[in-house]
């Protein structure tokens, strides 16, 4: 066998593998999504009909605006505290023996952040309907009770429900980005924060001046996945909102609209279409962040 025959044969398994597992599953919701089908008989086919009642539908444009919102909130509020985290970690308790420090107890801050990355999403929601629970038993309502403060129905109230959500999502995420964004600080040559420090800078301006155009590129790919994130968020909302998804679809998303037509209405090609639709939304949304977030790169 000659030595190109062997790469084209070893690039061809996780080629073989790709098209069945993940470009034939597409496919096939492609097609789902131009039929009518409840999952038993053959798929009768009704072309665009279900994509013409998905615009029509109210529900699903609640769940484009909610999506709206996390893809606003979710990477700005997730990335701004992890940004401030790491660089704290990492640069915030100055120079010593002439390498850039983190502040005291930095390895331990490392451990407490990075926590909610080891536990399971439905574990993630589990914990916090004890956290947002509205009676004293609950960990914030406990707290105000006691103060003799009325308490707060975060998941009740439709108003509060979404933003609830939200900070849960940031809670998840934050420990994932400070390692992110730490590995990248740690490649900052600290020559440059210390040329930095010679010109007079505060640690506000080194932050802003130097670590966030060195971090451009990992900033990046951290709102790119992070908006990937927002158009999930399955687990969460599923497990930890009222009625998946309420109250009133006050936090329902395109996912959670997905399982209920599929397998509680048994409406699988319009579940499908709705499949098709967060396909080329999420595609669309990392496209556009990747286009309009270009620059040209600092080189060290």
């Amino acid at each position: 066998m000659s030595r190109y025959a062997f790469v084209y044969l070893f690039l061809a398994v996780p080629v073989i593998l790709y098209s069945v597992f993940v470009v034939s599953p597409y496919l096939q919701a492609f097609w789902l999504s131009l039929t009518e089908w409840r999952g038993i008989g053959a798929p009768k086919w009704v072309g665009f009909a279900n994509f013409e009642r998905l615009f029509q539908d109210e529900v699903f444009w609640k769940a484009v605006r909610h999506h709206g919102v996390l893809l606003l909130a979710l990477p700005l509020i997730t990335i701004a505290i992890a940004l401030f985290f790491a660089f704290m970690l990492n640069v915030g308790g100055g120079s010593k023996g002439g390498q850039r420090v983190g502040v005291r107890g930095s390895a331990f801050y490392r451990v407490v952040f990075f926590f909610p990355q080891v536990l399971a999403v439905a574990i993630i929601a589990v914990l916090f309907q004890m956290v947002y629970r509205p009676d004293e038993s609950g960990l914030i309502n406990g707290v105000l009770v006691k103060l003799g403060l009325d308490p707060v129905y975060f998941l009740i109230n439709p108003n509060l429900a979404l933003w609830s959500i939200v900070g849960v999502l940031v809670w998840q995420a934050v420990g994932f980005y400070v390692v992110l964004f730490s590995a990248g600080m740690a490649s900052i040559p600290t020559e440059i924060y210390e040329a930095a420090e010679l010109d007079g800078a505060s640690r506000i301006t080194m932050f802003f001046r130097v670590t966030i155009p060195l971090l451009w590129d990992t900033l990046q790919v951290a709102w790119v996945y992070l908006g990937i994130a927002a158009f999930d968020c399955f687990a969460i909302v599923a497990v930890l909102s009222v009625d998946s998804g309420g109250p009133d679809g006050a936090t329902t998303v395109l996912a959670v609209e997905i399982y209920r037509n599929a397998f509680v209405y048994s409406r699988y090609g319009y579940a499908s279409a709705m499949g098709v639709a967060l396909f080329f939304l999420t595609i669309t949304f990392a496209a556009l962040t990747l286009r309009v977030s270009k620059r040209e790169s600092v080189e060290y």
